[in-house]
């Protein structure tokens, strides 16, 4: 009979939820098993983490959520990590967001992954990790998302004076350009009829 692994399970769910974490009831779904036990589960991984010196990582609760966090002793390595020259690049989905929140700011999460059509959680991380964007207040309506804008650092990192100095965006909204590229790619196979 094989021994299931909750802490392992539940270390594995909580490294991929992120910096949205996980609540106890989708950690209970997840793990097929009842919210009481769900809970006792993230205390017991909450205490393995903290008492084990050997480990890096610590469990949070926060706000209805557990999420893995860094052990705070580790911070002026991670601080050096961030500092070092070989990070100081942005990936094309870090470029892409940034290009989407410049623009549109303030702006949503779900707005920003609703024009890019994939997640963009990482890609947020890094830019505030680097200090490109900022939590520029809440958005009105439930669930009162963060809205997010762009920094002075951002300005400088790009020889900026200002947000007015960005390049125009061109004339056509995207929804055109797609209708148009649909009407080209669909009139080619209107003509072999």
């Amino acid at each position: 009979m094989d021994i299931i692994n909750y802490h392992s399970i539940l270390e594995s769910l909580l490294f991929a939820a992120g910096d949205e974490g996980l609540t106890i009831k989708q950690i209970a779904e997840a793990m097929e098993v009842d919210e009481p036990r769900a809970s006792e589960l993230v205390g017991e991984l909450k205490d393995k983490l903290e008492n084990d010196p050997s480990r890096g990582l610590i469990v949070i609760l926060l706000a209805g959520t557990v999420q893995l966090g860094t052990k705070k002793d580790n911070a002026p390595y991670l601080q050096k990590l961030l500092e070092s020259p070989g990070t100081a690049s942005l990936s094309q989905a870090a470029l892409e967001t940034l290009a989407i929140i410049a623009y549109k700011q303030p702006i949503t999460r779900a707005e920003i992954e609703e024009i890019r059509g994939v997640k963009t959680e990482r890609p947020l991380q890094t830019l505030m990790s680097k200090a490109l964007i900022k939590e520029a207040g809440r958005a009105e309506g439930s669930g009162r998302a963060y809205l997010y804008g762009t920094t002075k650092e951002f300005l400088d990192y790009f020889g900026l004076k200002s947000l007015e100095e960005l390049p125009p965006l061109p004339e056509k909204n995207e929804e055109e350009f797609i209708q148009e590229e649909a009407d080209l790619f669909f009139g080619k196979f209107q003509g072999q009829e």
